[in-house]
């Protein structure tokens, strides 16, 4: 695993944690505005309601009191002693003069209504205005509402000051809330960061109570557990193999070196011996870098690029019998890589190796660069799936056929290139076959398209 994955894994939680708080603020500021704002809504409809239900009964009883006093008094009394209201009688011989003084009220129903007017000032103002027609007289009483209307804009300005100081109350509720509540998170994620790296993590539980929180870091203290014999099994058991193949490997190559020394042998008996010697070596690479892998640990050494290519090369022209194909390596780099020679060599040999399979006939040629090396084939090509799932495990290409493999060999190579920082890439040739393409310049100065 490369070393920046934990530091962008952490940095993910950091913002997961940043959003949660502010999700739970948000939460506090909206509940507190709607909570306020409908608070508000509802106290204006109520006190809207109760005042027109005022009003209307208030005007109901004066006009019916100013009805009864005008008929008992033959059409005599008109005066109305109530202060802001004001009374209005037209009997059929005044029809005409209402038409001219307020021709609004000619057509309006029997009722309430809400009315506009100027006064004697010119300034507009508001009244309400009840409207009862007999055959005898139609009477309009008036109620001046210009006071209550500025009243109620004043209300309503309160309102709104109300719904923005409880809003903000909210949010600063919530701000606190998500501080308490996210508190023993951050404490929990800061014990996580700091065990990084830690062979032997110390228990989360003790230090949380037992709420959530503590349940918690007890769920993780367990799966920490539960990993931790996980990896350990894993180990021993690669430790365990590893050490249980050599031993028969070395057997065959002191048996292989042992036999080769015999001086009677033909050349055909000391051909196939020499191919078994270098079985027994790829393998023992094999086994080497398998190892590293299941440990993620990156080995040291100062292992010559030529070298390798050179014997890589050469062990492949011994195995390729009558097919037409020729192997030749090009440039001279004198590049050395810290890395063991195992791991070099299965990364090359495995793109070596499918280049030597796949083309049957032509030539395979590897190219020395300054950076890294390029494998160069004449073969069948490269279609678009194969480059899409090339390094995928298991995955065989388009063109494996019946051939020997399972499929492993490229995600092998992917395994090892992102352990050491190096780059591979495979790509379709210019007119025919494929390159591939093994960089060993670090992963921040590569091109962002390759395919590990």
């Amino acid at each position: 695993m490369p070393p920046a994955e934990p530091i962008r894994r952490t940095s993910r939680a950091v913002k997961v944690r940043r959003r949660l708080r502010s999700r739970i603020i948000l939460s506090f500021a909206l509940l507190g505005f709607v909570l306020t704002l409908l608070l508000a809504f509802s106290a204006n409809w109520v006190r809207n309601r109760v005042e027109e239900d005022i009003v209307i009964d208030a005007m109901s009883r004066n006009i019916n009191e100013y009805q009864r006093r005008f008929f008992e008094s033959n059409g005599k009394q008109r005066d109305l002693p109530i202060q802001q209201w004001r009374a209005f009688v037209f009997t059929p011989d005044k029809f005409d003069q209402l038409k001219v003084e307020e021709p609004d009220w000619w057509d309006l129903p029997d009722g309430l209504h809400r009315l506009n007017g100027i006064d004697e000032d010119g300034e507009p103002f508001n009244y309400a205005l009840t409207v009862r027609k007999t055959p005898q007289a139609w009477f309009f009483l008036a109620y001046n509402t210009t006071e209550s209307a500025r009243g109620k804009e004043k209300f309503n300005n309160s309102l709104i000051a109300v719904v923005v100081v409880f809003t903000a109350l909210s949010l600063l509720i919530g701000w606190w809330s998500a501080s308490k509540v996210m508190s023993p998170v951050s404490e929990l994620a800061s014990r996580l960061r700091a065990y990084r790296g830690s062979s032997d993590p110390q228990p989360l539980a003790p230090h949380f109570p037992e709420d959530e929180v503590g349940e918690l870091a007890q769920a993780l203290d367990d799966y920490s557990d539960r990993l931790t014999d996980v990896v350990q099994r894993d180990r021993e058991f690669n430790a365990d193999v590893s050490h249980e193949l050599r031993t028969p490997l070395a057997v065959i190559r002191g048996s292989v070196e042992l036999m080769l020394s015999r001086s009677d042998l033909d050349e055909k008996t000391k051909a196939r011996l020499q191919r078994i010697q270098r079985a027994e070596q790829q393998g023992t690479d094999l086994i080497s870098a398998l190892l590293l892998l299941s440990r993620s640990e990156r080995g040291h050494g100062n292992t010559d690029v030529a070298r390798v290519v050179e014997q890589l090369l050469e062990s492949h022209r011994a195995q390729l019998g009558s097919k037409a194909l020729v192997l030749r390596m090009e440039g001279k780099c004198g590049r050395v890589v810290d890395a063991p020679e195992a791991a070099l060599s299965v990364a090359l040999g495995n793109l070596i190796g499918n280049a030597v399979k796949y083309t049957k006939q032509g030539e395979v040629v590897v190219r020395l660069l300054a950076d890294g090396v390029e494998v160069i084939d004449s073969g069948p090509g490269l279609s678009a799936e194969d480059a899409a799932r090339l390094f995928e495990r298991g995955y065989r290409g388009s063109h494996a056929g019946h051939s020997q493999g399972g499929g492993i060999g490229l995600s092998i190579v992917s395994r090892l290139c992102a352990l050491y920082g190096w780059q591979v890439n495979v790509r379709p040739g210019e007119v025919t076959g494929v390159i591939a393409t093994l960089s060993f310049l670090p992963r921040a100065d590569t091109d962002t398209d390759s395919s590990t």
